[in-house]
């Protein structure tokens, strides 16, 4: 009898690890107040910043096991916003974000490797009306208490997801190079 007790509680033992492991797991979450994605383009070379007031994520990552990770990023494009009214009023017409048709833009993660020092590489696909390209995204976390901060910088090239259509498609008037920027509060995540 005495084994069968011994496996018994080292099966609930194991038990209790894997569900602390996937509740530390589910604990993992972005903090949107303390979030921002911000976007630089530049017309008629005159740099021009917008930002997106609407994301979210879902993400699993252990710092200390990177490629074992996974982020699912998601952004309600119609929340972009230029500052001005009018820009603004154009953002969700189908040149540019053509929001009727596809409301968002997605980031699925296909690997993640730590590269020391805080730094990471997530690789992924990054989904924009309906177009997806591959993309390479540095990222450098830091901490502070129970608060692990993402961030990064990256380039797309807005012509490849048909941001801006038809007149818009010059590049004299507006660059093809769009800076995109983040800074992700994130809480759950493990100690670097």
């Amino acid at each position: 009898m005495k084994p069968v007790l011994s496996s018994v509680r080292t099966t609930a033992v194991l038990l209790v690890a894997a569900l602390g492991a996937l509740q530390a797991q589910a604990e993992q979450k972005l903090l949107p107040a303390q979030s921002e994605i911000a976007f630089v383009s530049k017309q008629m070379g005159v740099p021009v910043e917008g930002r997106f007031k609407k994301f979210d994520a879902q993400i699993a990552f252990d710092p200390a096991k990177p490629q074992t990770g996974k982020i699912a990023f998601t952004i309600d494009v119609a929340s972009a916003t230029l500052g001005a009214p009018e820009s603004d009023a154009e953002l969700p017409k189908a040149p540019w974000f053509n929001t009727a048709k596809f409301p968002q833009a997605t980031f699925q993660s296909s690997a993640i490797k730590g590269l020391g020092g805080g730094k990471f590489e997530v690789t992924g696909k990054l989904s924009i009306k309906g177009n997806v390209r591959d993309l390479v995204v540095p990222v450098a976390l830091t901490q502070s208490g129970a608060t692990t901060v993402a961030n990064g910088t990256f380039v797309i090239k807005r012509l490849a997801f048909k941001i801006g259509e038809n007149e818009w498609a010059d590049t004299s008037m507006v660059a093809d190079d769009v800076q995109v920027k983040f800074k992700l509060a994130l809480s759950g995540v493990g100690k670097l």
